[in-house]
């Protein structure tokens, strides 16, 4: 089934699979699971699906893409409206392509030890837990590992720090980052990508767009990164003058 010119986009599931270079089960699959629409009946009941379908199983793939779980894109596509549009969902695809971290791996404990060049206790793995450069799975020999954060905790896994510190330490740093995370995602979509959207974009302004913010990302990263030495800087700078618990 073929829209004509100009016409909304209206698919069958063979077509929409085809498409999105999935299975009609996986596609059934999804349904059940929530996380497609149901499709418009058609002539003679059949089941149509649109341009806002078809982003959404790409914003699926890129979530996927990403490393998440299917439970945690469940968790994701509910938190989006109803009647989100196409090019909302387009949006979406677009910032998650750009600002997710690199995708977790899965490594087995031979595989770990392999990549730290070295053996490692239980303790060490709490450690390298605590700090969120790996996480457990259901498995005991197998984890999930943080790439961009394994080589760091690997060179201090050995240092004297309780590990309690190392918990708390984590803590505080995702309580801050979360809220910084919130506060910037809510100033680009309101002084950024509003206004984008409400100037009717073609699909090849969205990929220049998105280009854009490709570019913009390292810069906010490091602006995060260099704010947070310099703020720390200047804690124990003032730290040094303050009397002392015995003075």
């Amino acid at each position: 089934m073929t829209a004509t010119p100009g016409a909304p986009l209206r698919l069958t599931v063979d077509e929409l699979a085809a498409r999105a270079g999935v299975t009609v089960r996986t596609l059934r699959f999804y349904g059940t699971k929530g996380l497609l629409p149901p499709p418009e009946l058609g002539p003679r009941r059949v089941g149509l699906y649109g341009e806002r379908h078809l982003e959404r199983l790409e914003l699926i793939e890129e979530l996927q893409r990403q490393g998440l779980t299917l439970a945690a894109i469940e968790r994701y596509l509910a938190q989006l409206p109803a009647d989100i549009s196409s090019l909302d969902l387009a949006i979406h695809r677009a910032l998650v392509a750009t600002w997710a971290p690199e995708s977790e791996e899965e490594l087995s404990r031979g595989q770990l030890e392999r990549r730290a060049g070295r053996s490692l206790s239980e303790l060490d793995l709490d450690r390298l837990v605590a700090m969120g450069a790996l996480h457990r799975t259901e498995d005991p020999e197998l984890f999930r590992i943080e790439p961009g954060l394994l080589p760091l905790g690997i060179r201090i896994v050995d240092v004297p720090i309780p590990l309690e510190t190392l918990i708390a330490t984590r803590a505080v740093v995702r309580h801050h980052s979360q809220a910084t995370a919130h506060d910037l995602h809510h100033l680009f979509l309101e002084t950024v990508w509003k206004p984008f959207r409400e100037s009717n974009p073609a699909p090849a302004d969205l990929e220049r767009m998105k280009e854009l913010t490709d570019q913009i990302q390292p810069m906010v990263v490091q602006a995060l990164v260099t704010a947070f030495q310099r703020s720390l800087a200047e804690e124990l700078a003032r730290g040094a003058t303050r009397p002392g618990p015995t003075d």
